[in-house]
């Protein structure tokens, strides 16, 4: 049978029928006109293939069927009801995992801090951290149960999910302190060495090549990476510049590093984190969640240095 075709306040309107075995009198014990009780019996009889009620003088007459149906009925409603009302758990009880997917982030903004509330307010709870596969695969596996939250740019998303933002991010340019171009910096400089892109599909042209394009200018691609991650170390032994994100350089190492607006207007982006709409009441996964829109929080509050 599928539950899904089925009105589910049918058996509220059923044991009231049952117990009182008179429409009018169920139809005032449960909020409803006659004929609406009348209606709601008349499903019953089609769902349950019985005729359940019989007209005698009075009190209508169960039939058989509609007797065994009193009980069953009474204790599913009990359990709905229980569920429903059941205190919110102690999260110190709680043991599970919860798999997080998300974009590149210094894993201390996130994971790190993240993990420290979570040790002191559910330490049965681990953090699983997975592999990013893009938004399209990444919402898939929301969708599919493989992961529970998502961490990453969601420009679109339909009803099954929930999505919050956490903060918008700025693009900067990083080199290493002692870097030649930063002397002086602006827009010959910057165009005068090779830059490190980043790109999953190994592709060497993006938004800011057509941006240049329009001024008549073009940049060298030095060496091109998969992931921003990767990019700091290469900085601090090259000539290498970088466009990034601004959070991605590790704070720990940030007197390394030397970073400036770019020359040329760059679009930031908005970073979101999202959940199936199964994870609504999963006590773990929206604990997680209220920590991650906390710690990123207060890092939108604080903005890099400029």
């Amino acid at each position: 049978m599928n539950l899904r075709a089925i009105d589910l306040n049918l058996l509220v309107i059923l044991d009231a029928l049952l117990d009182e075995a008179h429409v009018s009198r169920a139809a005032e014990r449960v909020g409803l006109s006659q004929p609406a009780a009348s209606s709601a019996l008349e499903r019953c009889r089609h769902l349950f293939g019985d005729p359940l009620l019989l007209r005698g003088r009075g009190r209508m007459r169960l039939t058989a069927k509609a007797q065994a149906l009193q009980q069953p009925l009474r204790d599913i409603l009990g359990q709905v009801s229980a569920l429903l009302d059941a205190p919110e758990p102690d999260l110190k009880s709680l043991v599970r995992t919860v798999r997080v997917m998300m974009a590149e982030l210094p894993p201390a903004l996130v994971t790190g801090r993240v993990y420290e509330r979570l040790r002191q307010t559910a330490p049965g709870l681990t953090l699983a951290i997975l592999p990013w596969q893009g938004a399209p695969a990444t919402l898939e596996a929301l969708a599919q149960g493989r992961a529970d939250l998502a961490i990453s740019v969601f420009p679109t998303i339909d009803a099954d999910f929930t999505r919050r933002g956490l903060l918008r991010e700025r693009y900067v340019v990083a080199m290493r302190r002692d870097h030649p171009a930063a002397a002086g910096f602006d827009l010959d400089r910057w165009l005068a060495f090779p830059h490190v892109l980043v790109s999953g599909r190994g592709e060497t042209h993006g938004p800011l090549d057509e941006a240049l394009a329009r001024l008549d200018r073009t940049r060298q691609i030095g060496l091109v990476v998969p992931s921003f991650l990767s990019v700091p170390p290469l900085l601090l032994g090259s000539e290498l510049i970088a466009l990034l994100p601004s959070r991605i350089l590790p704070p720990e190492e940030a007197d390394r590093f030397v970073i400036f607006e770019p020359p040329v207007p760059v679009e930031g982006f908005p970073l979101h984190l999202a959940w199936h709409r199964r994870s609504e009441r999963d006590p773990a996964v929206q604990h997680i969640a209220r920590l991650i829109e906390a710690v990123l929080g207060e890092a939108a509050a604080v903005s890099p240095p400029a």
